[in-house]
């Protein structure tokens, strides 16, 4: 596998349009602060590092509206890639929708959203869009 991040992005989507609860995904240590994020921001209901295999899974639950059964994810899209890497200082960061969606940074400070990178005044590799 040659993109990991994009890897995790696809089960997610592929999850969500088959409307699965949970999706599993291999894990690594940058997967891991995305999922953490992408809780944090509310994304998905829940995750759990399981220590399953080699390098480990994490189990994540994905968030649904409860009465027309929407997906809070609407949209995942890949910026930066393997051949094409996307870098961005903290005065230039992209806003997702005009700030409705966000996107995810990846910093010397660690792994984090675009406003919490834009607070912090640090830039960084753009990983992802996510509304």
């Amino acid at each position: 596998m040659t993109d990991p991040i994009a890897d995790f992005l696809t089960r997610l989507r592929n999850a969500i349009k088959a409307n699965h609860r949970i999706v599993e995904i291999p894990a690594s240590n940058l997967k891991k602060a995305m999922t953490k994020v992408l809780f944090e921001k509310g994304y998905i209901l829940s995750y759990k590092f399981a220590e399953e295999g080699p390098q480990g899974v994490i189990k994540i639950a994905l968030k649904y509206h409860p009465v027309s059964k929407t997906p809070a994810i609407r949209s995942l899209k890949r910026v930066s890639r393997p051949g094409l890497r996307q870098y961005s200082g903290s005065d230039t960061l992209p806003r997702v929708i005009n700030g409705m969606g966000i996107a995810i940074v990846s910093t010397s400070k660690g792994v984090m959203s675009d406003k919490e990178a834009r607070q912090m005044n640090v830039g960084g590799e753009v990983l992802c869009y996510v509304y």
